[in-house]
């Protein structure tokens, strides 16, 4: 696999390193070993899938605090997605900013959130599945969210927002909260 590190520490665009043959490609998409050797998490509490119908599908931006705070490992299986993470650690040289990156069928690359970011993406296709690997179990009383269009980080999503949930839709304005 390949690592490299965005520009928020921490967090990484993986690509699979692919050995071909007439049948196909063989890769790994998850090795424990080698996200040790980048101090990355390795345990994973759950796996879960999120299916949109619709392009223009936004989910996000989620986070839990502590004690169950999450890292994620993010792949689009089917369709095309624009990922966005964001850094909320307080004292983080890039505290409230954030990067994206297009994830889709066809290029495999994944990203991994680690704790203290929140999550979030829009669909750029019909017909879009998401693949995670989470470390911590989903706890809805330590659940957070930031809303999508928050004037406090400045996201330029690469598509108009069909559909969102109510949830998400309605997160406060940002207030300095710790992730």
């Amino acid at each position: 696999m390949i690592f490299r590190e965005s520009r928020l520490r921490g967090v990484y665009e993986l690509e699979v390193e692919r050995i071909e043959d007439e049948r196909g490609f063989f890769a790994r998409s998850f090795c424990r070993d080698e996200f040790t050797q980048h101090g990355l998490e390795t345990r994973i509490a759950q796996s879960s899938i999120s299916y949109s119908s619709r392009m223009g599908t936004l989910r996000g931006m989620h986070y839990q605090v502590e004690p169950r705070q999450e890292c994620k490992l993010v792949r689009c299986t089917s369709g095309s997605i624009h990922d966005v993470v964001i850094d909320l650690r307080p004292g983080s040289p890039t505290y409230r900013e954030h990067v994206g990156i297009r994830l889709t069928r066809e290029n495999r690359r994944m990203i991994y959130v680690p704790a203290g970011f929140a999550h979030g993406f829009i669909t750029l296709q019909d017909d879009t599945e998401v693949h995670y690997q989470i470390s911590e179990f989903y706890s809805p009383e330590h659940s957070r969210g930031v809303r999508w269009n928050d004037p406090a980080f400045g996201i330029e999503w690469p598509e108009r927002v069909v559909v969102i949930s109510e949830r998400d839709r309605n997160f406060p304005d940002f207030e300095g909260e710790t992730g």
